[in-house]
């Protein structure tokens, strides 16, 4: 395998492209479990009819662990956005029907959504009342048991030259409330600073899914907290914000 085209980097993990392979080479750092963990998501949402990257194998590269998977030839709905800013809507459209299709899924064998969440706010480095409220709101929810992405984001779906999305990077699928999964994809528009397209997929979201937007909104203070985990200073103001202005009543 050759790792002299870069085609991405992300924070502990750089991709790179061979030929009609997709390398994705994790930092020394990196657990093996969620390494393995991620490529085991992956080879189950193959078996769910969703256009999806195939694994083709988890292996070593000068001590790092490694995913190797169909390279798919094409632009991200990110790239596209910042290419084309006129149409932003419609590209937010498209990220809206590839999530309905992929709450549409069930998959059994994935982590159940509340038994994450309710992990991470427990290692959010929040207060031991703000942590009690959070996971008094996290097991008042509606068990649901839908296929939810994690981080269904544009950087995260790539358009062909035919018009097929393809959905990448299944390290935090669960299931559970879709709901919850909306909310997620809304907070990273936030965070990317892109206020108005938050808005306009939060309304998308709801009118197309035939949610409440109040609903999506109550998981907000809970995905926030979980985003805390990862110690991003730069975001911990914003977040807290979101938590602490709930209404837990």
């Amino acid at each position: 395998m050759k790792l002299d085209n870069i085609i991405a980097v992300r924070p502990n993990k750089t991709v790179y492209r061979d030929g009609d392979k997709c390398i994705k080479v994790f930092s020394e750092s990196f657990s093996k479990t969620d390494v393995l963990n991620e490529a085991l998501n992956q080879a189950r949402m193959e078996n769910l009819g969703l256009n999806i990257p195939k694994i083709h194998e988890v292996t070593m590269i000068d001590g790092k662990w490694a995913i190797v998977s169909d390279h798919i030839e094409g632009e991200t709905l990110s790239q596209m956005m910042a290419r084309d800013p006129e149409n932003a809507k419609k590209y937010v459209e498209i990220l809206v029907d590839v999530q309905m299709e992929i709450h549409s899924k069930v998959c059994r064998e994935l982590t159940r959504l509340k038994d994450k969440m309710y992990r991470k706010i427990g290692e959010s480095g929040l207060s031991d009342n703000d942590v009690y409220d959070l996971r008094t709101l996290l097991e008042g929810m509606p068990k649901h048991r839908k296929l939810l992405h994690g981080d269904l984001c544009p950087s995260n779906v790539i358009i062909t030259k035919d018009g097929t999305p393809f959905v990448i990077d299944w390290a935090h699928a669960t299931r559970g409330n879709a709901s919850a999964d909306a909310a997620r994809s809304y907070l990273t528009f936030f965070l990317r600073g892109e206020k108005e397209n938050a808005e306009y997929y939060l309304d998308l979201f709801c009118k197309k899914s035939g949610t409440d937007k109040r609903y999506v909104q109550s998981w907000l203070p809970i995905v926030a907290a979980s985003q805390l985990v990862k110690g991003k200073a730069e975001e911990r103001d914003f977040l807290l914000s979101w938590i602490n202005v709930v209404d837990w009543q």
